[in-house]
């Protein structure tokens, strides 16, 4: 049998996974949490194989949690069961260590199907997120802009040199090429004038 943990703040949600997998014999509901406190604690004591984690929850939201059982060692393989399928969501779960991630709108059967398939060590996605997770891959976010890069571009914007721009800033010209340099990788660029374009162009400084 597969040893289970149920982890959501909603009771009744956690009353009908419990219902569901009580009725099938080759699954053991060994506990229940509504929060990430009460899971670490409950899957360190009790040894679950698989925990289906909630993600947003009070105390502790689910990522945070699945990184503390990675953390104090657990070998529980988690299975992320919620209605939230937005990137934010999604990608931090899979890199703190998430087995599968499935929406709460699963049919049964893929739910059964999951379960079984995470304790064996295979990742289990629904269809949204495996598109989402691939949509990222396509197209990563790029790394935002630092405050001092913003500036230095700014300063560049309004005509100063490097030169110009490090005593402004009260750095050194080399420190303000590095920033520059950094700023071109992130906006996709190769020179001055293209990045103070793009910084115009996504928002990020003002025409005043």
């Amino acid at each position: 049998m597969i040893g289970l943990l149920i982890v959501d703040d909603h009771p009744v949600v956690r009353d009908g996974l419990r219902g569901m997998f009580a009725g099938d014999d080759r699954f053991e509901v060994l506990g229940e949490a509504g929060n990430g406190r009460e899971a670490l604690a409950v899957a360190l004591s009790m040894s679950p194989d698989v925990v289906l984690m909630d993600l947003r929850m009070p105390e502790m939201d689910g990522v945070t949690t699945i990184k503390e059982l990675r953390a104090q060692g657990s070998t529980a393989r988690v299975l992320v069961l919620t209605t939230y399928d937005t990137d934010r969501d999604v990608l931090p779960a899979i890199k703190a260590g998430a087995t599968g991630y499935l929406l709460k709108d699963t049919p049964r059967e893929e739910l059964f199907r999951a379960v079984t398939a995470a304790h064996r060590g295979e990742s289990v996605l629904s269809p949204a997120v495996a598109g989402r997770l691939m949509g990222s891959l396509r197209s990563p976010v790029k790394e935002p802009l630092s405050a001092r890069e913003i500036e230095v571009l700014t300063l560049i914007a309004r005509g100063n040199s490097n030169r110009e721009a490090a005593a402004l800033l009260f750095i050194s010209e080399a420190t303000v090429k590095t920033h520059l340099l950094h700023a071109y990788a992130k906006l996709g660029v190769r020179d001055r004038a293209a990045a103070v374009a793009a910084a115009f162009e996504q928002g990020l400084m003002s025409r005043d």
